[in-house]
């Protein structure tokens, strides 16, 4: 299935590319220079419903957009399945780290070197490769849990396989929306549309897992998840794209990589920035290691409460996409920012000792609201103070902050939960937001991001997507 980030870094990145450039115009005055930004509704674009799925006259972006829609409910379906057979068989918080490191690593040990296939290749031919392989590692997963001859050691050897598939699948994948879309005026809807399927997928596929799980097992979930894959090639095997160029390679990898890094390191607006976002998925975003925890022990509760904790958190991550983009232009970004680090950490303070189940799932939608709106302005914050030239690279290097920080938050909360209790360290988690939030508001940039700055997301569209 799609890779996703939980927040995810392929889901947050894309709805933190367009939460300003999706809900707004940008109306030119004939004659003139000005440019007037003009806030508009969250289902209209320019004033009609219509516009709000304008992208899908792309013929090739609704065959990728279908199959994908069935494919983000498979993944997360698969993923709840997974922490849940983990949980139920070793009982262990200690164990669900490993279960997420082991499927998160390997993507950052490979991100870089397929990001340089996806680069070099055809993005088609590569996601057809990847996608059949992920379908084989779902089939592969599905029978051994149907037959009953599973272990630990082989659900994470496969969880590792499907890491390494994804290193590929990523930087293949999200560049191709931008080969899709043949009308460029329509790619800002498309990835705007791709932000909310995604977290649709988040707040329905948990949902329908927990059903599942409750009544058949996981190995149904990871059947169905395999079926889902039938949608995505289906719908690659329909597309007409045409006949791809090859890039010219000027430069060494090796002296791109260190430009990119040298670049950041001398750019305290997006070093100081990338050090909060790598703060925050080590410490505080590995939060969601616990959630089977949380779902059988203190709410006593069964593979459906699991279900309806993410698919709440979901939700807020939902709430946290359309707050984003009401935000009006000149809204001072590192405000929002610190404030929805501190909602992370104080609803995770107050769900963490909540045995009541209702408040609790309040406190959970609150939960992914602080985390979709801090990871989002962080990317966002980063796009808008990336040189053009390097904005690329740049994402990159937050690529690799993600995909190496939260397996190894993952670890080391796991392992924490054990010796102090889940609910400690929860709130251990909290309490470590807030501090963040406070330790980093002396470093952040003081000066609010403008409308100039603004105007710099149409510019990001292109290298974001064709580097990413």
């Amino acid at each position: 299935m799609f890779f996703v980030i939980s927040i995810p870094l392929p889901v947050f990145m894309r709805t933190t590319f367009l939460f300003k450039c999706y809900k707004r115009s940008v109306y030119s005055i004939p004659g003139s220079k000005i440019n007037i930004f003009a806030p508009v509704p969250t289902m209209q674009i320019t004033g009609k419903l219509s516009n709000t799925f304008r992208a899908f006259k792309n013929r090739n972006y609704a065959l990728f957009f279908s199959g994908q829609s069935v494919s983000m409910i498979g993944t997360w379906m698969q993923r709840t399945g997974v922490s849940w057979l983990v949980y139920s068989i070793t009982h262990s918080p200690f164990m669900l780290g490993v279960t997420i490191f082991a499927s998160q690593f390997p993507s950052f040990l490979f991100s870089l070197f397929g990001g340089i296939l996806a680069d070099r290749y055809d993005r088609y031919k590569i996601l057809l490769f990847t996608q059949t392989a992920s379908m084989l590692q779902a089939i592969l997963l599905a029978v051994l849990t149907l037959t009953n001859h599973y272990a630990i050691w082989q659900i994470l050897v496969l969880s590792a396989v499907l890491g390494v598939i994804n290193a590929f699948d990523v930087p293949a994948r999200q560049p191709l929306v931008h080969e899709l879309v043949s009308d460029k005026a329509d790619l800002p809807n498309a990835l705007a549309l791709n932000s909310s399927m995604v977290n649709v997928a988040r707040l329905v596929g948990p949902a329908l897992s927990g059903i599942v799980l409750g009544k058949f097992g996981a190995g149904i979930c990871f059947l169905i998840n395999a079926a889902s894959f039938l949608a995505v090639l289906i719908s690659l095997l329909l597309m007409k794209l045409p006949k791809r160029i090859p890039v010219l390679v000027k430069k060494k990898i090796t002296s791109e990589l260190a430009e990119g890094f040298h670049y950041v390191k001398n750019t305290p607006a997006l070093s100081v920035t990338l050090l909060l976002l790598s703060a925050v998925c080590l410490l505080i975003l590995p939060y969601d290691t616990l959630l089977p925890v949380f779902a059988k022990v203190i709410f006593k509760g069964d593979a459906t409460t699991f279900g309806y904790i993410f698919s709440f958190i979901g939700l807020g991550a939902i709430c946290g996409t359309l707050f984003l983009a009401s935000l009006k232009p000149g809204t001072d970004l590192k405000a929002v920012l610190l404030t929805s680090t501190v909602i992370l950490g104080i609803s995770l303070m107050l769900f963490s000792h909540t045995s009541y189940f209702p408040l609790a799932m309040v406190f959970a939608v609150f939960s992914g609201f602080g985390a979709m709106a801090q990871n989002t302005i962080c990317i966002t914050i980063i796009q808008l103070n990336a040189d053009a030239k390097m904005r690329g690279r740049v994402m990159g290097y937050v690529a690799l902050a993600y995909f190496g920080m939260l397996p190894l938050g993952s670890l080391l909360v796991g392992w924490l939960s054990q010796q102090i209790g889940s609910q400690n360290t929860l709130l251990g988690q909290g309490v470590i937001a807030l501090v963040i939030a406070g330790v980093f508001a002396h470093f952040l940039r003081k000066d609010k991001l403008n409308k100039e700055e603004i105007k710099g997301f149409s510019e990001a569209e292109d290298s974001v997507l064709e580097k990413l």
